[in-house]
């Protein structure tokens, strides 16, 4: 997840999306306004809407920035496994990390997609993220050789879905570690049909 950023420092962009993710990670897209950022931020009101045009588009640029922060950290600890089991199965290691990090708050995503409207920049931002997540999944199951991936994939994303909850709702970060058990058994389980097939 993006790490704290100085605000007095970097371009009005940086300052804004710094402010930003702060306030709207740990308190909420709804309850933060306009003013609280720009503030925070040390920018013209007028900049922000220069920037982004609406609150909805910098809540767009928040999401997307954590989605590429969470991306790069999960590519990052992949890189560590070797083989298609352990990698599909580090995505759960990946998660893991974030859920130990001391401002875990839950999934930016989840949170923002409960207050989106129908059709949003930020309803749009959360179905990234979302089919990020299911591709990563299908793509790894694939590579281990499972016959049903995309079956597989959709219960590895609700176990996915289920640690982050847990993780934050509990403030228990080793619901990874208990998601990445329950898919290592519905992975070996796949394989095992698999090879009767």
């Amino acid at each position: 997840m993006p790490g704290k950023v100085d605000t007095a420092k970097g371009s009005a962009r940086e300052r804004l999306l710094a402010a930003a993710d702060e306030l709207f990670y740990s308190e909420g897209v709804q309850s933060v306004g306009i003013d609280r950022i720009v503030r925070q931020a040390g920018v013209a009101k007028a900049s922000l809407y220069n920037l982004f045009g609406s609150k909805d588009e910098l809540v767009q640029a928040y999401l997307d920035a954590r989605h590429a922060n969470t991306r790069e950290q999960v590519e990052r600890t992949l890189t560590r496994f070797r083989t298609p089991r352990e990698r599909l199965l580090g995505v759960f290691d990946a998660q893991g990390q974030l859920f130990t990090e001391p401002d875990f708050n839950g999934c930016a995503h989840m949170t923002a997609s409960a207050e989106a409207q129908p059709g949003s920049p930020v309803e749009c931002a959360t179905d990234r993220y979302r089919q990020w997540v299911r591709t990563l999944f299908t793509d790894l199951a694939r590579e281990a050789g499972v016959a049903d991936y995309e079956g597989l994939a959709r219960q590895l994303h609700l176990l996915y879905d289920g640690a982050g909850a847990s993780a934050r709702m509990d403030r228990d970060p080793s619901a990874a570690t208990t998601a990445r058990a329950a898919a290592a058994a519905l992975l070996d389980a796949a394989l095992t049909d698999s090879s009767r097939h």
